[in-house]
């Protein structure tokens, strides 16, 4: 079966929040499009998660994306970084 993907949309809360906590969107897209996980949000949301080496704090990052699908879109509501990485991969020595 072949794999549609939907347009993506990013909320403005989304994009403030690349910027105020210095995240690349390199880095968020990158785990939209290959994430290496996708977890279970409140509300039927979904969370994409991919690691990643933050240069600016010189260590492996977790980056988690919170989008809201429809039929038509996937919608970005908020991004943010992590540094526990083993709380959110399931891994039990991050």
């Amino acid at each position: 079966m072949e794999q549609v993907f939907k347009p993506t949309r990013w909320l403005n809360h989304a994009l403030k929040n690349l910027i105020d906590r210095e995240i690349p969107r390199e880095q968020a897209e990158r785990a939209l499009d290959h994430p290496e996980r996708i977890g279970e949000g409140h509300g039927g949301r979904k969370i994409f998660m991919r690691r990643y080496f933050d240069e600016r704090l010189s260590q492996q990052m977790l980056v988690r994306i919170v989008v809201e699908e429809t039929d038509d879109e996937r919608v970005v509501t908020t991004v943010y970084i992590t540094s526990k990485i083993g709380k959110y991969m399931g891994e039990a020595n991050p």
